[in-house]
C-alpha cells in the first residue's frame, strides 16, 4: 500500500491536494554496531573509482550522479591535527538510504608542511575502510569521492571515522608536530545516493535521520498559526523536546512562525502544527485530520517538499498527536541510565560512572595502536552524574598497558589531560625500551565536572635520531610506541551530593530539572516567536543531556512556583524583579542592560572605572608582589583566597555588562527545597540569538558557576564562580558517602581543616593526660 501511494504521489506531482499516509512511529532501538575485521593500514588500497580534483573553496557540494545528498560532519569546523588523529561519530540512515547505491564525498586541505609521501587520510564506514587518500593538497581544497560497497550501510546508526597519519616535511622535533593539520570541509563532505527513493521519509526514522546542513547545524522549523493562543505553548514545548531527543544532534535550533512555510534544505525539517481550520489558508490537510489525531509526513503540493504534519479536530487531539511522536522518548527520571548519548558527534556513547568503576580502553573506544611518530595522542569520554562532589581530594587512575622502543630516551613523558587541562605527567626514565603492564597513572579529579568529560592521553617521545634529523627520518615508519586496548581507566568511589547553585550540573545532565516526577514551573511573560524559539532551543538541549523530555507547567507569577524547581525565560525587562533579587542579579539591570548598537561606542563600565582608580591609588610594589604570590599559590598548590576562609562569603550582586548579550543565572528558589534558573537577554531577539549560540557543541560545556554570560559581539563566554552553595541530598544516608563529603569539604576549606586538626590534637592530649593522672603516672 505504501509503495502504491508513493507512486501515485510522484505521478500527480503538482496536484493541489496533499496526499498523506499516517506512518507508525517505530521506536525500535538503533541496530548495534558490528565490528569488521581489522585491516592493516598499509594494506588499504585506494579504490579505483576514487577521484581527486582541486576545487575552489566557494564551490557548492554537487554530485553528477545523484539528486540527494546527506551531509555527515556534525561540526562547523573539522580539523585532524598532529601526527595521528582519529575522530568517529554516527549518522542515522533510513532503510531507503541504506539500500541505495551511495558514494562518500569529501573535500580537504592540509598544512603546507605535511609530507605527502608519508601522510595518509583513511575513511571508515562501520569500522571498514572504504578508501585511503595520500594527503597532498596544501594550495587548494581537493574533492575526493569513494564508492561505498553495497551492503555496508545499514538502517539506523552507521559509524563514520576519519583517521589521519601525518608527518612533517623537514622538522623532527615535537614542537613541529603542532604545525600538522588537515581541514575537512563540512559543506563538501556528504553521502550521495543514486536513487530518488532515498529521499523518502516515514515515521521516526525521518526525524532521527534529519542530519545536518553544510555547517554542521540542525534546524526544526515549526509553523503554528495558533502560536499566540493560550494552551498551545505547553504541548509545543513537549513536541520540540521530543524532536530534540529523537534526533540527538549536537547543534540543534528551533524556530517558530505563524504564516508561511520556510524553504526546505539539508538538516532542516518543517513541522506544521494546528487544526484543519487553523491550517486552511496555509496548508491543505488530509481528511483524516478532521476526525482524529494525525501525525504523519505529507508532501507539500506547492514546494514538493515533505513536512511533518501534526493535526486533529481540536488542540486536545493535536496534543494526542504530539504524544504519538514524543511518548516513546519518555523515561522515568528515577530509573538510572548507564550511558550519556553522544554518538551523533563523538562515538562511542560515554558511560555514566556513579561509583567505583573500572573500564578497559576497548570499552571506551580505543583500539590497540602502534605509533612511529614523536607525539601520540588519543582521547576517550566518560560521564559523571550531577551530584559529583570530589573535585578537591579524589584521584582516578589509568592503568597503562603500553610499550616504547629502544631508541626512546629518558626525558620522554606521558601526559594526561582532563577537559583540556593538564592533570598529571608520567616520565619515562629507563633507557633501552620497555613494556608497561598496568602502570598506574594517577589523575586528580579537580578537572572533572558533571556530564561529559574528555580524557586525553599524550605521549611525548624523544630519540637521538630526532636531534640529528637526517633527511628521510621524518617519515621513519619504525614503531616507537604502542598503546594496548587492555589498559584500564578506574574511577574510585566519590562523594554524591548535589550543590545549589551549579550551572555545570544543568549543562551536564539537565539537573535538577531532569530529575523528579513533579513538572518544572516555567515562566514566560510573552510567547512571541523569538522568545518561544529560544525557550524551545534551550529546553531541547537540556532534554538531550537529561535523556528525556522535561515536563513543564506554565506559571504566571513567581508565587505560582511554590516549592518546585522553576525556570524563568525572557527579555530581562519581563523577568520579575523579585526573581532577579532571588538570583542575586541587580534589579537595576532591567533598565541599564542595553548593549550598544552597531557603530555606537559603549560607555565605560562602572566596575572598569573602579578597577582603574584602584590601580592608580593602590598599585604599589607590595601589592604587585602580594598578587603575584597569590597567583603562585593558586597555580602550584590550588590555594586561593576562598579556601582560606572559615565561612564562605555572601554571594555578590551581579550586574551584566553591556558587552554581554545573554545570561543564565541560578540560585535558591523561594523555598529551600527548590532551584530557580533565569535565562535573560536585553531583548527577545538577543535571547534567541544567545540561546542558539550557547547551546552549540563548543559553548554548552562552558556553562558553569553561579552566572554564565555570553557576548554576541566577541563570541566569548564568562562565568561567575559560586561563592556560597547549599548541599542538596540525592542519595540515601550512608557513613561512606558522608565521610567522602566531609573529606572533600575539608580539602576545600583548609583553615577549617587546620582548626579541626588542632582541636582534635588538644582533645587527644587532654584525654591522655586525664587517663595518665588516674592511673597514677604524672609527667
Amino acid at each position: 500500500m505504501k509503495a502504491i501511494l508513493s507512486a501515485v504521489i510522484l505521478a500527480i506531482g503538482a496536484s493541489t491536494l496533499a496526499s498523506a499516509q499516517t506512518m507508525p512511529f517505530d521506536m525500535s532501538r538503533e541496530r548495534p554496531q558490528t565490528s569488521a575485521p581489522t585491516v592493516p593500514r598499509a594494506a588499504i588500497p585506494a579504490p579505483a573509482t576514487a577521484q581527486s580534483t582541486p576545487a575552489p573553496k566557494e564551490a557548492p557540494a554537487t554530485s553528477a550522479n545523484s539528486d540527494f545528498q546527506r551531509y555527515v560532519v556534525p561540526f562547523t569546523n573539522f580539523r585532524l591535527e598532529g601526527e595521528y588523529d582519529r575522530k568517529s561519530w554516527s549518522i542515522y540512515l533510513t532503510p531507503e538510504q541504506a539500500a541505495a547505491p551511495a558514494k562518500f564525498n569529501f573535500a580537504y586541505q592540509n598544512a603546507v608542511v605535511v609530507a605527502p609521501e608519508a601522510s595518509q587520510l583513511t575513511i571508515f564506514l562501520n569500522n571498514r575502510p572504504i578508501g585511503q587518500q595520500q594527503i597532498g593538497s596544501p594550495d587548494n581544497p581537493s574533492t575526493i569521492s569513494f564508492d561505498v560497497p553495497r551492503g555496508l550501510l545499514q538502517p539506523g546508526a552507521n559509524l563514520v571515522s576519519f583517521e589521519a597519519t601525518q608527518r612533517h616535511r623537514t622538522d623532527c622535533n615535537i614542537q613541529s608536530t603542532y604545525e600538522l593539520w588537515s581541514d575537512i570541509d563540512p559543506a563538501r563532505t556528504y553521502l550521495s545516493f543514486a536513487e530518488e527513493n532515498a529521499q523518502k521519509l516515514s515515521g521516526t526514522d525521518a526525524i532521527r535521520a534529519i542530519g545536518v546542513d553544510g555547517a554542521g547545524k540542525t534546524e526544526f522549523n515549526l509553523v503554528v498559526p495558533a502560536l499566540a493562543q493560550p494552551g498551545t505553548t505547553k504541548p509545543l514545548l513537549r513536541l520540540t523536546q521530543g524532536l530534540s531527543v529523537l534526533s540527538g544532534m549536537p547543534n540543534e535550533t528551533f524556530s517558530f512562525s505563524t504564516d508561511s512555510l520556510p524553504p526546505p534544505g539539508p538538516g532542516k525539517m518543517t513541522v506544521v502544527v494546528g487544526t484543519p481550520a487553523e491550517l486552511q489558508s496555509l496548508f491543505p490537510t488530509p481528511a483524516a485530520a478532521q476526525n482524529a489525531a494525525l501525525a504523519a509526513f505529507v508532501r507539500d503540493p506547492r514546494s514538493g517538499s515533505t513536512v511533518l504534519l501534526i493535526s486533529g479536530p481540536s488542540w486536545q487531539s493535536v496534543s494526542a498527536a504530539i504524544d504519538i511522536v514524543v511518548s516513546p522518548t519518555d523515561r522515568d527520571p528515577d530509573v538510572r541510565r548507564d550511558l550519556l548519548l553522544t554518538q551523533r558527534w563523538t562515538a562511542p556513547d560515554a558511560p555514566l560512572i556513579f561509583s567505583e568503576t573500572s573500564l578497559s580502553f576497548s570499552q571506551l573506544g580505543i583500539e590497540t595502536t602502534e605509533f612511529s611518530g614523536r607525539r601520540f595522542h588519543t582521547s576517550f569520554n566518560v560521564a559523571i552524574p550531577a551530584d559529583f562532589y570530589a573535585n578537591a581530594y579524589g584521584e582516578a587512575t589509568i592503568y597503562l598497558d603500553a610499550a616504547y622502543a629502544r631508541n626512546v630516551r629518558p626525558g620522554s613523558h606521558i601526559d594526561v589531560y582532563v577537559n583540556g587541562s593538564i592533570a598529571t605527567t608520567k616520565p619515562i626514565t629507563s633507557p633501552g625500551g620497555g613494556i608497561f603492564r598496568k602502570l598506574p597513572i594517577r589523575v586528580t579529579m579537580r578537572h572533572f565536572k558533571p556530564g561529559l568529560n574528555t580524557v586525553t592521553l599524550e605521549a611525548m617521545l624523544l630519540t637521538d635520531d630526532d636531534e640529528v634529523c637526517a633527511p628521510g627520518t621524518t617519515a621513519d615508519k619504525a614503531a616507537r610506541f604502542a598503546l594496548f586496548d587492555t589498559s584500564t581507566f578506574e574511577m574510585p568511589d566519590f562523594a554524591r551530593v548535589a550543590q545549589r547553585p551549579n550551572l555545570a550540573a544543568l549543562a551536564g545532565t539537565g539537573y535538577p530539572y531532569g530529575r523528579g516526577n513533579a513538572p518544572t514551573a516555567l515562566f514566560i511573560d510573552r510567547t512571541d516567536p523569538d522568545t518561544l524559539s529560544a525557550t524551545a532551543t534551550l529546553l531541547g538541549q537540556m532534554a538531550i543531556v537529561a535523556g528525556h523530555p522535561i515536563a513543564v507547567d506554565l506559571i504566571a507569577s513567581p508565587g505560582s512556583a511554590g516549592d518546585r524547581n522553576a525556570i524563568f525565560i525572557g527579555p530581562i525587562s519581563q523577568i520579575p524583579t523579585t526573581t532577579l533579587s532571588q538570583m542575586n542579579v541587580a534589579a537595576a539591570s532591567q533598565a541599564s542592560w542595553r548593549p550598544p548598537l552597531p557603530g555606537q561606542v559603549a560607555p565605560q563600565e562602572t566596575a572598569a572605572t573602579v578597577d582603574e582608580w584602584r590601580s592608580r591609588i593602590g598599585g604599589g610594589l607590595l601589592q604587585v608582589q602580594l598578587r603575584s604570590f597569590q597567583d603562585w599559590m593558586h597555580r602550584n598548590f590550588d590555594i586561593s583566597g576562598s579556601s582560606l576562609q572559615f565561612i564562605p562569603g555572601a554571594e555578590q550582586i551581579f550586574t551584566p555588562s553591556n558587552l554581554n548579550s545573554f545570561m543564565i543565572a541560578q540560585g535558591e528558589g523561594a523555598t529551600a527545597n527548590s532551584t530557580w534558573t533565569i535565562v535573560a537577554a536585553p531583548s527577545a531577539k538577543d535571547l534567541r540569538a544567545g540561546a542558539n549560540a550557547i547551546t552549540s557543541l563548543g559553548e554548552w560545556s562552558q556553562i558553569a558557576g553561579h552566572v554564565t554570560v555570553y557576548s554576541a559581539k566577541t563570541g566569548k563566554i564568562d562565568t561567575v564562580p559560586v561563592s556560597r552553595f547549599d548541599f542538596v541530598t540525592t542519595q540515601p544516608w550512608s557513613f561512606t558517602n558522608y565521610r567522602l563529603i566531609a573529606a572533600n569539604w575539608l580539602s576545600s576549606n583548609i583553615l577549617s581543616y587546620a582548626l579541626l586538626l588542632i582541636a582534635s590534637s588538644l582533645l587527644i592530649g587532654i584525654t591522655t593526660a586525664g587517663v595518665l593522672a588516674k592511673i597514677g603516672r604524672r609527667g
